[in-house]
């Protein structure tokens, strides 16, 4: 037995040897540049199912082996992560990958989880509507006792929601009763910007020019809204403010709405589903107080439509093989509400744009503008260090 013993123990003493040498000739052959070191030459991002909860990312990472054996000796792990204006939107990693000889797609799934698509919004609005996308991966071998990292894929998000409420388009508002003549109020100018974004709400200023054509004062005792996107409802109110518009004078109506933040993991949801498109509404209505009488008055005519779309991963609108841009456009659609032609009977002398002895007429025929996407590749693709910047739509 001691003698049995003795062999056995000679032997895996030899074997444990053995393992040492080997694992010291591989790491001993690369530093020597005997054997070469995998690389990361392309990563691409697709997204792969939404529910109301999470986000799943499907990701294919093209490694390079320069070898002729393989070099799967311990095993590779892939780290891969995606940030947004810096948020860490999703991460994934795994171990025990095994290459072969040359280029190996490794599959990678990765989980968005909704409730962090608020915080990236808000980060959008505060940046002007602008994202900055980074996608990084790295492959870590055991053997040779090296990380190496994916060329970084960035890519630029920007949005223009608002811009097309502003307009100089005078509109008329009717209030379709028999206490009061239409039109009631002219609306001679619109605009809007973003105000102050908290992590609950996101808030939206809203300025009106209005023109009353009576003679007697009329006062918008309350101006309230409803904001939706995709159907999905996310912000509704009222304002707090009252203002009186004298006869036959302008006056400027400034209101506050807010978008409802916790209510932007269910848009997510609807934004992926339609093919990272959106459709934008905010719908008006007022309570007016004239010649005694006070009416609830819909503002269709200042209804205000967009339609917006992303790119995320700039492989949206691709149908074949090409090469990538630098940057994209979001494709985006304006509507404004038509209002008919009117003219008021009564004599005025007033000289504000919309008065009681002129035409008021609205030219609003829903204007569309569409930046298309000129990127054509169906990946996206960084290589041997090149960086894709792609896109202008939300997401």
């Amino acid at each position: 037995m001691g003698l049995r013993s003795a062999l056995l123990g000679g032997r895996l003493r030899i074997a444990l040897v053995a393992l040492v040498v080997v694992a010291a000739g591989v790491g001993g052959a690369f530093a020597a540049g005997v054997i070469g070191a995998p690389s990361v030459d392309r990563v691409d991002n697709r997204f792969a199912g939404v529910n109301e909860t999470a986000t799943v990312i499907d990701t294919d990472l093209y490694v390079s082996n320069p070898n002729p054996l393989s070099a799967n000796l311990s095993g590779l792990e892939v780290d891969y992560g995606v940030e947004m204006n810096g948020i860490q939107m999703a991460t994934g990693e795994k171990g025990g990958v095994a290459i072969g000889r040359g280029t190996t797609a490794v599959p990678l799934r990765t989980t968005l989880e909704n409730e962090r698509i608020p915080e990236w919004w808000v980060s959008h609005i505060q940046n002007g509507e602008h994202t900055d996308l980074a996608v990084d991966a790295t492959v870590t071998s055991e053997t040779l006792g090296r990380t190496f990292e994916a060329p970084e894929i960035s890519r630029s998000i920007d949005t223009d929601l608002l811009s097309a409420f502003n307009s100089t388009e005078t509109r008329e508002i009717n209030a379709e009763s028999p206490v009061v003549s239409d039109p009631v109020l002219y609306v001679n100018e619109t605009s809007a910007e973003w105000g102050e974004s908290t992590g609950e709400r996101t808030a939206l200023e809203l300025t009106f020019v209005v023109h009353n054509p009576k003679p007697y004062p009329i006062a918008v005792s309350e101006l309230g809204y409803d904001i939706s996107m995709n159907d999905v409802d996310v912000g509704e109110g009222t304002t707090n403010s009252e203002y009186v518009i004298s006869p036959r004078s302008t006056e400027t109506i400034e209101a506050t709405t807010h978008i409802e933040n916790d209510r932007l993991d269910e848009w997510w949801v609807s934004h992926l589903e339609r093919d990272q498109t959106t459709d934008l509404r905010i719908d008006f209505y007022a309570n007016l107080d004239a010649g005694g009488t006070t009416l609830r008055v819909p503002l269709d005519p200042l209804t205000y439509e967009k339609t917006f779309e992303t790119d995320i991963f700039g492989n949206k609108a691709a149908s074949g093989g090409g090469e990538t841009t630098d940057e994209t456009t979001a494709t985006e659609t304006e509507t404004a509400t038509e209002t008919e032609t009117a003219t008021e009977t009564e004599t005025a002398t007033e000289t504000e744009t919309a008065t009681e002895t002129e035409t008021a007429t609205t030219a609003a025929t829903g204007e569309t503008t569409t930046a298309t996407a000129t990127e054509t590749a169906t990946t996206t693709t960084a290589t041997d260090g090149e960086t894709t910047t792609t896109d202008d739509g939300l997401l």
